[in-house]
């Protein structure tokens, strides 16, 4: 492992960039790229078969959005209160079951048994998918609230997945202009904590950071060398496994003792916040034995 030197923030540099507050995500592409990234990355790779089960997934999520209904969407009121008071229009400690979302989790359970997955998986899955509504709604809220029992990790899965697919849609009609800052570590669209973040290669935004909702997919633009869990500028560091490539490093911060992966995605923009994370998985196992803990989530990676 080697530390990575600190990098200069060019959107605080004689304003060369004017990178926007947040990117809205497009439900359909991003379940299609990151499949595509997952089935890259799984040659080879010592988590090849998981890699490849999360390409099926993600594929399905893909798969699953033709025709559902139309999600229930925050009223003008709800989004001028949160704009007012720097809250996300989409709260996930509001979230209530509707049909877009109860379809949504039907069909995921329902296509999933289409795919391989392991024997463990297999299991989760019927039991997920034998589930009367209230067990459903008690696995989705459990993922929300993040407080999934260790035991029923497996369940809890296909339930994000499902969050991952719901919350997608309902981001991408919010009006990107209406969103504000709601604190350090959470998205503003949503409020979720990040899975990683993305220094972009974008037009206008060149070398600039976003972070990436692990619930949403929203991207929000964030201060580089700053941390994204507590917005500490001191003790910054940067870890990456020696020999490596540099496209993903351990951004950590000693005041909070927690890291979020950093991945230029301006370097090779088929890096995926999500698939990149798992793949990277050798790196937090390196970090935790320094003393940090996880500051990012991931749903694909419960319990690490």
């Amino acid at each position: 492992m080697s530390n990575g030197a600190l990098e200069p923030d060019p959107s605080v540099i004689g304003n060369a960039v004017k990178p926007p507050f947040v990117r809205l995500p497009d439900p359909l592409r991003i379940f299609v790229d990151r499949a595509l990234r997952l089935r890259a990355l799984a040659s080879g790779h010592q988590l090849e078969a998981y890699l490849r089960f999360l390409a099926d997934l993600s594929e399905l999520q893909y798969r699953i959005q033709d025709g559902l209904p139309e999600p229930d969407m925050p009223g003008p009121d709800i989004v001028e209160q949160g704009r007012k008071h720097k809250m996300p229009p989409l709260g996930r400690n509001r979230m209530t079951a509707d049909a877009a979302l109860d379809e949504t989790f039907g069909r995921l359970l329902a296509a999933c048994q289409t795919i391989e997955m392991p024997a463990v998986a297999r299991a989760a899955l019927e039991r997920a998918a034998g589930a009367d509504a209230g067990m459903r709604q008690t696995l989705l809220q459990a993922v929300l609230a993040d407080a999934i029992p260790v035991e029923s990790m497996a369940e809890h899965v296909f339930a994000a997945a499902a969050l991952q697919v719901h919350f997608a849609r309902l981001a991408s009609r919010l009006e990107a202009e209406g969103l504000v800052p709601v604190g350090d570590g959470a998205c503003p669209a949503c409020g979720s904590p990040p899975t990683a973040s993305l220094i972009v290669g974008w037009p206008n935004a060149e070398g600039t950071r976003f972070c990436s909702c692990s619930l949403c997919a929203t991207l929000w633009n964030y201060l580089r060398v700053k941390c994204a869990v507590c917005g500490s500028n001191n003790g910054i560091d940067y870890q990456e496994i020696e020999g490596g490539d540099g496209h993903v490093k351990a951004e950590t911060c000693s005041a909070c003792h927690t890291y979020v992966k950093v991945m230029q995605q301006r370097h090779n923009p088929d890096i995926d916040p999500v698939a990149d994370d798992v793949a990277s998985l050798g790196l937090d196992i390196l970090v935790r034995e320094l003393g940090f803990n996880r500051g990012a989530v991931n749903p694909f990676l419960l319990g690490y």
